[in-house]
């Protein structure tokens, strides 16, 4: 009876964790997520590009909306979707950096079921990437089977590309993970697709590769490391154990030109808005809140 008592008791408290992790029911999770306002953190960027240190900012916007699961895109009216309509967490995932005399503007769009036991994998995501070389663009949707990839460069062995690759993590969704359920982030070995960033960044293919992930937790912080072996890729992400689990900084080392690169970004400022009510001369002041440029 208590060998019985204890098998109860061991799956009460897995259940309440894992209850704990899903926390988008909480008052909590409804007051910040679904006040109507954004999340927007600035970073102090340090970008390896050419086998050189370039000092830039990043932004994370992480937001909720109601999005179409037939289309995978923003519902204009979700009170009529019915079915159609799904709750996502949004990131926005914004880089800026110069190289010599040209600039980099790097965005990433990834959209996360809130509920993601009923949803397990995002999406959509899209990657684009500008500077005076030229513009690449990523598209990649969730479909029965697997995710839809459409790619656009001006390199002409990438140039206009359409295909499909397995159902994988992605490690742009990892960042969406973090910020709904920490505790569903993978650990021991997966397939997982690399970020569109880093991909483009360095051609390589879009596809799952093989991957190894681990937590680890000091305090009120902790950090999920991750590696891929294949392409000699690793990230670690240090975020807030207590929520709204803010990330705080994260770290990329990677191969490049011959040798071991790293980008980092430390946070900087974080504020909460309803940035696009906030599109007047008069807000500009919301940008030195952040520690951004002006311009």
């Amino acid at each position: 009876m208590k060998a019985c008592l204890s098998i109860i008791l061991c799956l009460s408290i897995v259940s309440c964790e894992g209850q704990r992790g899903r926390n988008y029911s909480s008052n909590e999770f409804k007051q910040y997520w679904y006040g109507g306002k954004a999340e927007i953190s600035s970073y102090k960027l340090s970008q390896s590009r050419y086998g050189e240190q370039r000092e830039g900012t990043a932004v994370l916007v992480f937001v909720t909306e109601d999005f179409s699961r037939t289309k995978q895109v923003k519902l204009d009216n979700p009170d009529k979707a019915a079915n159609d309509k799904v709750n996502v967490l949004k990131l926005n995932f914004m880089k800026q950096f110069v190289t010599g005399v040209y600039p980099y503007s790097m965005m990433q769009s990834v959209f996360t079921p809130v509920i993601r036991h009923q949803d397990e994998h995002s999406l959509k995501t899209t990657m684009s990437t500008q500077e005076w070389c030229g513009q690449v663009y990523v598209q990649m949707n969730y479909s029965d089977k697997g995710y839809d990839v459409k790619s656009h460069s001006y390199f002409e062995e990438e140039a206009d590309q359409s295909y499909q690759i397995d159902r994988a993590i992605l490690e742009d969704e990892l960042w969406n993970i973090i910020r709904l359920d920490h505790t569903a982030l993978p650990e021991g070995t997966f397939k997982i697709i690399p970020a569109l960033f880093h991909s483009r960044l360095n051609h390589l293919a879009t596809k799952p590769y093989q991957a190894n992930g681990k937590k680890s937790l000091t305090n009120d912080t902790a950090v999920y490391s991750l590696e891929i072996p294949e392409i000699k890729r690793r990230l670690s992400i240090r975020y807030e154990t207590k929520f709204p689990f803010r990330i705080l900084s994260w770290e990329e080392e990677f191969e490049e030109r011959g040798g071991m690169r790293k980008t980092s970004a430390t946070l900087d400022k974080t504020i909460v808005t309803d940035y696009w009510t906030k599109n007047k001369n008069e807000f500009q002041y919301l940008r030195d809140s952040l520690n951004l440029p002006s311009h």
